[in-house]
């Protein structure tokens, strides 16, 4: 669970992570998610390097208060992250157990229903190497190619959109894969990937969606936690 963003774009003193949500951290809103959804039998977090102990002790506290339903039981660490997200999740891979499935949840999207965990799952046990939940895309989108006559950029209108998808977390890979990939990573290192579907696909293995949800929104502007804050009146389970 990458949980290390800096929270610049928040407008935020602190990491993303620990900016609150209706009196709760985004990072415990995202553990008791994972936990709730019972698909996971190991958590290992992820953030800067400062605040291990920090979240540490936080994440005790949770644990210890919290009814975790079919998460109890489930062993939540903290490890130091590295320099960004691909990094981050590579440093929780290594202090990972030796799980067959890995799923990479976004401290972010903290508020990631049960069923989108559920729908990831369900496609790896049935055979797909790499799995991301995703969304239609409903706005014209263009590509940039340049600069414009006056200044501003020039757009092509080549991209059909009914072909495009919003991709969310969690991303689900089977293990033996996903090492792979990072491995792969170390050696030949890619700048431009975003997330660990990319890396994935760099190998050719492919790369299979699900259904994602409007909840699983990432939070990374003020206006996405007034969004999420909405989205926990309707539905506060």
């Amino acid at each position: 669970m990458p949980a290390a963003g800096s929270g610049t774009r928040l407008d935020s003193d602190r990491p993303k992570a620990f900016v609150e949500l209706a009196g709760m951290t985004l990072l415990e809103h995202c553990v008791l998610g994972t936990l709730a959804s019972g698909a996971a039998t190991e958590i290992v977090v992820a953030v800067p390097e400062a605040l291990v102990r920090p979240a540490q002790d936080l994440l005790a506290a949770l644990l210890a208060s919290a009814d975790l339903g079919p998460g109890a039981g489930t062993a939540v660490r903290v490890v130091a992250g590295g320099a960004d997200r691909i990094a981050s999740v590579d440093r929780a891979l290594a202090a990972a157990d030796s799980p067959d499935l890995v799923l990479v949840h976004d401290a972010a999207r903290c508020l990631t229903p049960p069923a989108v965990f559920t729908r990831v799952v369900g496609a790896l046990r049935a055979g797909a190497p790499a799995v991301v939940p995703v969304l239609p895309m409903t706005d014209t989108v263009k590509r940039a190619t340049g600069t414009g006559p006056t200044g501003g950029e020039a757009l092509v209108s080549d991209l059909d959109r009914a072909a495009l998808r919003r991709v969310q977390t969690p991303q689900g890979f089977d293990a033996a894969v996903l090492r792979e990939a990072h491995a792969h990573q170390r050696s030949d290192p890619h700048p431009a990937a975003t997330d660990d579907a990319q890396l994935v696909e760099r190998l050719g293995h492919p790369v299979e969606a699900v259904a994602g949800d409007e909840r699983a929104l990432k939070i990374t502007y003020p206006i996405d936690l007034r969004i999420a804050r909405i989205h926990l009146e309707e539905s506060p389970a």
